[in-house]
């Protein structure tokens, strides 16, 4: 969508500035403006520089941003838009320039008359990096010169100086955040190029460059597909069942864009986005949305002479609809508002109706002219009303055995005495030999062991009521008492810590990912609230004489080796069920030695691409996944 500029480049002056409050309260309570002091924080603060690179964009003057990640955490971000005004501010007697990067709700986004459309609605977003900053540097490209100011800790340590002439526009933000603030100052290229990426995605024809000064890494992105290109990069290893309906329309100041495509699979990806923000918790629009496709799906079915809303004797509904869907839907609007600063939930009310009517419009019209293609959804959400009736039937059978509402628990599992679900931990065990040991070894108070026989079904390539019929996967709901898909709730969940133990080959390396793909696609809140671990087992004992320890990689085997000296014996452990129960308890599950990992999701479409690749039914993808991560394997198993 081209957005047309609200003003001449010119009219962007310190008149459009407008002083709100100060900067005080941001560094005394950081979290209050960028969510929290740890690593998501502090990829906010990339996040906010470019945000005002972004609304220039929008705004219809800037064409490319660069992003680099140098040494010592210190973050680059430079764009070639109308550059931050530098002439005196009137109501403050400072530089334009000073006021905005140190003055909080200062900025050229609340007359609604510099930028029509914003992200950084709020105001806070530069100057917050500003004051949450050892030090922050701005260099301002405007009327062929070019400007300098340096700050320390959100206060200007230098007057706004002509530092030379210049052919070119925009600004430079070079910053690195404050220590004293953060829990961690080390960025994540792979968190901040994933947001580039999507950024490019959102503004069609805006070229955004990432680089990695350190390695060497760079990412270079510039669509001018726009939202096609989005979905076309969701579905890249799918099986597209659908072309890529694009669905867009402006009204009252208010534009509404989506592209969407229908795969084989059966999990859905519905991304959505407000002025650009991600908003991963939805909203109105994504309410409106589905809503729409629900209602036009199966108007145009009644119409075309099926049998009514009930097409094949089977209502659809918007759970049959979501099945292999992929789709992006963006909406920009003059006053959006959001849930906090990270704006993670859209909550403009009005935005359902907008949505619903254009999504409506505009689908039926594809349709209209498109009817195999409409017919191909038809067929799809038909496919997966019938899958939901017979998944319905198993639930439904699950419940009466007591599965799902955690009324009898399985045979093998080896429940605690804590009755406190935080208190609580289970152990999913790779195998019964191994499960004796965990069930020996742990402390019977808060542990409990779980043992699978053998690998569970592939999620990603069954329907539910085949996923359901899996013996292995309704004995794990059953313990886990959270009820699955549809009827999934945490508050239900008997353990608080949901901890993966399996053998170190490669069978065990499959049952985990298999238990991924499951938590992943069925069970997200597991994944999304932190309470699914993988525990790390020893991959060696070594043992000389009286002495013996454990490695759990090759370079701690080899430091223990050079440290015990000649004559050192070494075992590989091939599988849990080689160590005794007090070897099990000391190396792997005592919460004193354990090393547990973590499972977490920074990027759920790059999580989404990679189970698709691992877990899917394409094998060229895999193969080639495969060959680039060869030289990765720490830990081959021959």
């Amino acid at each position: 969508m081209d957005t047309k500029p609200s003003l001449r480049a010119g009219d962007y002056t310190a008149k459009s500035i407008q002083v709100l409050e100060g900067l005080e309260a941001v560094r005394k309570r950081p979290a209050m403006y960028i969510g929290d002091t740890g690593e998501r924080g502090l990829h906010h603060l990339v996040f906010e520089v470019v945000d005002n690179s972004i609304d220039e964009a929008l705004a219809g003057f800037c064409s490319k941003i660069e992003v680099s990640l140098g040494d010592a955490g210190v973050i680059t971000v430079s764009d070639d838009g109308r550059g931050i005004p530098v002439e005196i501010h009137d109501e403050t007697k400072k530089s334009a320039l000073e006021v905005v990067m140190t003055v909080l709700h200062a900025g050229g986004k609340f007359d609604n008359k510099t930028y029509k459309v914003s992200g950084g609605l709020h105001g806070v977003g530069v100057s917050v990096v500003n004051a949450l900053s050892e030090w922050l540097e701005v260099d301002v490209k405007r009327d062929g010169k070019q400007y300098r100011q340096r700050y320390e800790r959100g206060k200007a340590a230098s007057p706004v100086r002509e530092i030379g002439t210049t052919t070119g526009k925009g600004t430079i933000v070079r910053f690195k955040p404050d220590m004293e603030i953060f829990n961690t100052t080390e960025f994540k290229f792979e968190i901040l190029a994933n947001r580039m990426r999507e950024l490019a995605f959102l503004n069609k024809g805006l070229h955004i460059v990432i680089q990695n000064e350190l390695t060497g890494e760079v990412e270079d992105h510039q669509y001018q597909g726009g939202l096609l290109s989005f979905v076309e990069h969701i579905n890249k290893n799918k099986n597209p069942i659908t072309k890529i309906i694009h669905l867009e329309k402006q009204e009252g100041g208010i534009a509404v864009e989506v592209a969407m495509q229908y795969n084989g699979g059966y999990a859905d990806n519905i991304y959505t986005f407000a002025n650009n923000i991600n908003t991963i918790e939805g909203g109105f629009h994504l309410v409106g949305f589905r809503a729409a496709l629900t209602r036009t799906v199966n108007d145009y079915a009644e119409g075309q002479g099926g049998k009514g809303k009930k097409e094949n004797g089977i209502k659809i509904s918007g759970e049959d609809l979501k099945e292999g869907l992929a789709a992006v839907v963006s909406v920009k609007l003059p006053h959006p508002q959001f849930e906090g600063q990270t704006k993670t939930k859209l909550g403009n009310s009005e935005m359902k109706g907008i949505v619903e009517s254009i999504v409506n419009e505009k689908l039926r019209t594809f349709f209209e002219e498109n009817p195999s293609e409409a017919r191909k959804v038809i067929d799809k959400a038909t496919s997966a009303a019938h899958a939901r009736e017979a998944a319905q039937k198993a639930r439904e059978l699950v419940r009466r055995k007591g599965a799902l509402e955690g009324g009898v628990l399985p045979g093998k599992l080896a429940d605690c005495s804590e009755e406190d679900p935080a208190k609580s931990e289970i152990y999913i065990v790779e195998g019964d030999s191994a499960g004796g040991s965990a069930k020996q070894g742990r402390d019977r108070k808060y542990q409990a062991i779980l043992p699978l026989r053998g690998k569970i079904l592939n999620v990603e390539k069954a329907q539910v009521a085949k996923i359901l019929g899996s013996d292995g996967i309704r004995t794990l709901i059953s313990a886990l008492g959270t009820g699955f898909g549809e009827d999934f709730d945490i508050s239900k969940l008997r353990y608080h810590k949901v901890i993966i133990m399996t053998d170190a080959d490669v069978d065990g390396a499959h049952i985990r990912t298999l238990l991924l793909t499951l938590f992943f696609r069925y069970m997200r809140d597991l994944v999304d609230k932190g309470m699914v671990y993988i525990a790390q087992p020893p991959l060696y004992k070594l043992k000389k004489g009286k002495n013996e320890c454990y490695a759990y990689s090759d370079a701690e085997k080899d430091r223990e080796i050079a440290e015990m000296g000649e004559g050192t014996v070494v075992q590989r452990y091939k599988g849990l069920g080689e160590m005794n129960p007090d070897q099990l308890w000391g190396t792997t599950m005592d919460p004193a030695n354990r090393l547990l990992l973590q499972v977490t999701v920074e990027d759920a479409m790059k999580a989404d691409e990679i189970f698709t690749i691992l877990m899917g039914d394409a094998v060229e993808p895999r193969r080639e996944f495969i060959e680039m991560h060869a030289k990765e394997v720490k830990n081959l198993d021959v």
